[in-house]
């Protein structure tokens, strides 16, 4: 590695620190926010409740109102029926648009796509309702490919005996909408909002066949999908907003030409843009499970140990399915804590197989990540490359800056459960730990390895002499 590059491997590493403690701080002030608005909201459902209860009908469900910040909204507008009264067999006809909202009800399901109603022959759906998610503008973008596909199928049947009855159009918007629940079996969503009528003129504005996104889907979605700026509209308020027409998934990212079907690249690209959802629920399952007397096995060091394998990863020039791979791993490698102290890294690794399938990950690359984290057992042993990564990562604090206050905390978890003796004790046992570790690769060597050895010199200046 040159002087170059190590110089630029520095660079990121305190752009991604810097980066990691702004990330920190807006989660806080976006749950600090997050819980005013629900208590806010709370407040309102209890005095509107309070305010109908007396007139309310015995056993009669009652609304609840819900924000979300980022859904897609999407509506399918299929047209046919001015030509019903062309056909002798009509009721077939209204048969075959039963079948295709059928069909649409199952496409939503496949990509996690909330149905909202149908509306005469309009298909109303949304993406990150209920429940919130970062992929929802590809996930609804990718729905619409699939029902556009489906129609245009049973219009090629059609076209066989020169009819041509079914004509879609669709329109889709991201951004925050309002949802009022209701029913305690089945539960139903009303949406409001803005989101919802700019999704609406969306669709209005859209030509036969097409899928038309506004542009704040499209900033979320063009690394993915081929689009084409197709014009503005004017919204009340809002001014003009830039229009444009998806025509499928990008040819690097597809299995075939027509864009319909995504590879394996789109399929990590995906999981990388849909990772922070999945460390948002660990991280939360961190919080809540862990014992209060891990004081260095907490949530900071799981961030610190997955922004230090993406970094090293990064380093080393690996692949993008491998950074997802050691983030995944970073992210589960201690979680096992909230089970059991000992044998930790087995239970995280059970706890990713159990919980990845759901996010889309394959049987191949859980068992990878499992692999990683029982890599971090000590003392570490690593068989490959991605197992060397990964055991740098873990213990990176070990040529920090901060080394010494980080190590405080691993003394006082281990003073807490009696695994240690007196501070001097402990001392001895890190130098002695320190000078035998080694970093496994070029990027945590050129990053720590100088600073680890002067730390070694610090804690023995801390012994007294004997």
């Amino acid at each position: 590695m040159s002087s170059e590059e190590k110089d630029l491997v520095k660079r990121i590493a305190r752009l991604m620190q810097e980066n990691k403690e702004l990330s920190m701080q807006n989660k806080k002030l976006l749950e600090a926010n997050d819980a005013l608005e629900e208590e806010n909201d709370t407040l309102k459902n209890q005095l509107k409740e309070l305010k109908t209860i007396q007139h309310e009908p015995e056993g009669k469900s009652r609304e609840k109102t819900l924000r979300f910040k980022m859904a897609t909204v999407l509506f399918a507008e299929i047209e046919g029926f001015s030509k019903l009264y062309e056909e002798s067999n009509s009721h077939d006809i209204i048969d075959e648009l039963d079948q295709i909202f059928f069909e649409f009800d199952q496409i939503s399901k496949r990509f996690n796509i909330q149905k909202i109603k149908t509306i005469g022959d309009t298909y109303m759906s949304a993406g990150g309702v209920p429940v919130k998610n970062i992929t929802n503008p590809i996930d609804v973008v990718m729905a619409a490919l699939k029902m556009r596909y489906r129609v245009n199928a049973i219009q090629e049947k059609r076209l066989q005996n020169n009819k041509k009855i079914w004509e879609i159009t669709f329109g889709m918007h991201t951004g925050p909408v309002t949802a009022t629940t209701m029913g305690k079996k089945k539960v139903s969503y009303n949406l409001k909002g803005d989101t919802v009528n700019i999704a609406t003129r969306m669709k209005a504005a859209c030509e036969a066949g097409e899928i038309n996104i506004s542009v704040m889907t499209y900033e979320m979605v063009r690394e993915y999908f081929v689009c084409e700026y197709f014009g503005k509209m004017p919204v009340k308020y809002k001014g003009d907003v830039d229009m444009y027409s998806v025509k499928g998934i990008r040819p690097e990212l597809s299995k075939d030409q027509k864009g319909r079907e995504p590879n394996h690249f789109f399929n990590t690209r995906y999981l990388l843009r849909q990772f922070s959802d999945l460390q948002e629920i660990v991280l939360d399952i961190l919080e809540k499970g862990l014992p209060d007397y891990l004081y260095y096995h907490n949530v900071k060091h799981t961030i610190d140990v997955t922004s230090q394998a993406e970094l090293i990863g990064i380093g080393e020039g690996v692949k993008d399915e491998e950074i997802l791979l050691l983030k995944t791993a970073a992210l589960f490698h201690d979680a096992g804590h909230t089970v059991e102290y000992e044998n930790h890294e087995y239970h995280g690794a059970q706890m990713a197989r159990k919980m990845l399938p759901d996010f889309h990950y394959t049987e191949e690359q859980i068992e990878q990540i499992c692999n990683l984290i029982m890599a971090t057992q000590l003392p570490p042993e690593p068989k490959n490359k991605l197992q060397r990564i990964m055991c740098d990562a873990d213990l990176d604090y070990l040529g920090r800056s901060d080394f010494i206050p980080v190590s405080n905390t691993l003394y006082k978890e281990l003073k807490a459960q009696d695994k240690i003796g007196d501070i001097n004790s402990w001392n001895k046992l890190q130098v002695k730990f320190i000078s035998l570790h080694q970093y496994f690769t070029e990027t945590a060597n050129n990053l720590r390895e100088v600073n680890k050895q002067k730390q070694i010199e610090r804690i023995k200046q801390l012994i007294p002499d004997e």
